[in-house]
């Protein structure tokens, strides 16, 4: 089955773009939205219903106060705080059954580079009671030494696929890793069964040295991934005889034909794989564990997009498929699921509805996450027997819908004719509603091998276009989800095609009427911080200015680090993966010195914005230091920041909004109504 890849919803009602009235100017438009509700943890971040769809747990804080753990009997809107701390906030959370939870922790005060917690682990029942600590959350130098009877060391981590639902168990991952301290690279991680109530745990066997585990559909492990060198094994925990047995191995950074990725187990014991079976682009299979061969035909398969998704089940039937294309989307098999969403759609026409079901239904609740490009996410609970709606949380409740920006799905051609998919956000009244040239942000995503976006609300985009600019994220090639050719059109291109896509879409946008081609800034964090850079480099006169965060600045420190920081790739990814995928450090050593921005910082005379965290593993600080030390020789317009306790992006309310409130300024200086300004 092929459905036609979804197209988001239009907003309904209201005048039409551009649309003023006549005779005068009208009433002002209203002002801004504060940045800090953009950037500002939510008090509202996560619901769950209960197996039986009786309870709802919420995440939840009060007055900026620490994020508690509510259950809310549906039935009597009764509501109770199961689980709440005075110096840590409730981090994931899941229901073990339909009477009890598991919970870990985190600190929203602090980040990493302050953090005095490991996660910890907790089991509560839904009304309070037998509140139970299962694992430690001490630091890392007490991560082996057990405190109490049956708490396991801090190193230990809540699985995040649901077991059964029908006992007093989940599961838990424990990482090995080498060094001292149990801080260096990864090893192998063990998986371990634990009873919530005892606290008893009994490690699974594994096959090798595991990276990855799977439950089945009874919360029963059946699938582990291991890997040696750069071969990945996928082994199958066999019910017939309870032993491990192969049944796929391929390279694991660069795949191959029979490659597939497994993604559950339905609940007829159907094991559910992506793979591309030689095509370009990934689609939903099943996977035959008998003869250990992928089905001919696709479940799923999209015309434009490599499919990512999930399955959506109860606990003895496969009602549909949960799956991305522009925007996320359902297939029903179920014919009366099928009704239920057009009915949720036809009330709510302007969102995307995600439905989400009890395991085993006995009242008539089901939750539903809906948000579109203007309405950041938000839960409510629909009653299937009277059709009504009930409230429970926004993610951003401050947020105005009708003042955000709409976003779009275009695509536009590179040089060499690769088609290039990309996300426009454009200001209210911008350039499709009669007005052109407007500033324009280039925001690069990171990865770079991941995709970069989808059919959503998104923080930085809407705050800059709530500033008045337009905003392009291309999807250049390297980048995944749309396909082999386009990913592998990005193998060894860092630098090169990568950044001749980037300059593309600028140009692109330019010919649209949308940019001003005197006022546009690159801007990108991680590898977007790299291209940023590589940007203000090659093509100096399209790029007025540059914003990069936590950039990588030479490729050569990706392999050869430095004394006072350990990246934490692996070294198996820099021995088998990154030469293929970025560049070899001695076959392919001219051109990473032609496309490090570290060896080209002379090239750079725009105004550039720097900023780094000071406990980064993945980009350490080195890369910003060596670069500002160098850009600061010949560049006189440079700000440079570092946040003390962030890593690899930022995590505190307080270090996102000065941030924010730099990138601000630094635009409105530079392409912003001042630059405009001062040109006329």
């Amino acid at each position: 089955m092929a459905p036609p890849p979804p197209h988001p919803p239009a907003a309904r009602g209201g005048p039409p773009p551009g649309w003023r009235p006549r005779g005068g100017a009208g009433p002002p438009p209203p002002p801004p939205t504060p940045l800090a509700d953009f950037f500002d943890n939510p008090a509202f971040s996560a619901a769950t219903l209960s197996p039986n769809g009786k309870f709802l747990a919420v995440r939840y804080n009060k007055d900026n106060q620490r994020d508690r753990l509510i259950v809310i009997e549906l039935a009597s809107q009764a509501v109770k705080v199961v689980a709440s701390f005075a110096d840590r906030d409730v981090g994931n959370f899941q229901w073990v059954n339909n009477e009890r939870l598991v919970l870990d922790t985190t600190d929203n005060t602090v980040g990493p580079g302050d953090e005095r917690y490991w996660p910890g682990l907790y089991a509560v029942n839904r009304d309070g009671a037998r509140f139970r600590q299962l694992v430690q959350a001490s630091g890392a130098f007490l991560q082996n030494r057990v405190v109490a009877s049956n708490i396991l060391p801090a190193n230990h981590f809540l699985v995040e696929q649901t077991g059964a639902q029908t006992s007093d168990d989940v599961y838990v991952t424990n990482p090995k890793r080498d060094g001292i301290h149990g801080d260096g690279e990864l090893q192998y991680v063990n998986l371990l069964r634990l009873n919530t109530v005892t606290g008893r745990s009994e490690t699974v066997r594994r096959p090798g040295p595991a990276m990855g585990w799977l439950l089945d559909h009874k919360g029963e492990p059946r699938i582990c991934i291991t890997l040696d060198k750069n071969i990945q094994t996928t082994w199958y925990l066999d019910p017939a005889n309870n032993q491990w047995r192969e049944i796929a191995a391929f390279d694991a950074y660069l795949g191959g034909k029979d490659a597939f990725t497994p993604l559950a187990f339905a609940p007829d014991g159907s094991l559910y794989v992506t793979s591309a079976r030689g095509k370009d682009k990934q689609a939903l299979h099943t996977f035959n564990l008998g003869t250990l061969q992928i089905s001919a035909e696709p479940l799923v398969m999209l015309a434009d997009y490599d499919f990512s998704g999930e399955l959506i089940t109860t606990r003895d039937k496969l009602l549909g498929v949960r799956y991305l294309s522009d925007a996320r989307s359902t297939v029903w098999f179920d014919a009366k699921m099928k009704t239920l969403q057009e009915a949720i759609d036809a009330a709510m026409p302007a969102t995307v509805n995600l439905v989400e079901l009890p395991a085993r239904a006995e009242a008539p609740w089901v939750l539903v996450r809906s948000y579109s490009d203007r309405q950041p996410e938000r839960y409510l609970l629909y009653n299937v027997d009277t059709g009504k709606f009930n409230p429970v949380g926004s993610t951003h409740e401050r947020i105005v819908p009708a003042q955000m920006a709409a976003q779009e799905a275009v695509r536009y051609k590179a040089r060499d004719g690769l088609t290039i998919p990309a996300w426009l956000t454009v200001p209210n009244g911008g350039a499709n509603g009669g007005r052109k040239k407007l500033p324009l942000v280039l925001l690069v995503h990171g990865g770079p091998w991941v995709r970069g976006g989808e059919w959503r609300w998104s923080a930085a985009s809407q705050f800059l276009a709530s500033r008045g600019y337009a905003v392009l994220e291309p999807e250049f090639r390297g980048s995944t989800g749309f396909g082999k050719a386009h990913y592998h059109a990005g193998w060894k291109q860092w630098g090169l095609k990568m950044q001749d896509d980037l300059a593309d879409g600028a140009r692109w946008a330019i010919t649209e009427g949308i940019a001003d081609p005197g006022r546009i800034c690159i801007a990108g964090a991680s590898y977007g911080g790299y291209a940023t850079l590589m940007g203000l480099v090659n093509d100096a006169a399209l790029y007025q200015c540059g914003i990069n965060w936590v950039g990588v600045t030479d490729i050569n420190l990706l392999y050869t680090g430095h004394w006072s920081f350990a990246s934490d790739m692996s070294s198996g990814y820099l021995k088998y993966g990154a030469p293929a995928l970025i560049g070899d450090p001695l076959k392919d050593a001219a051109q990473l010195r032609a496309t490090s921005p570290l060896m080209q910082a002379a090239r750079i005379r725009q105004p550039v914005l720097l900023a780094y965290g000071a406990v980064d593993r993945r980009v350490p600080l080195y890369h910003g230091k060596k670069f500002v030390e160098a850009l600061k020789e010949h560049n006189p317009d440079v700000e440079w920041v570092v946040y003390q306790e962030e890593a690899h992006g930022w995590s505190l309310p307080k270090n996102r909004i000065d941030f924010w409130s730099r990138v601000e300024k630094f635009l409105q200086r530079h392409i912003g109504m001042a630059r405009a300004g001062a040109e006329r």
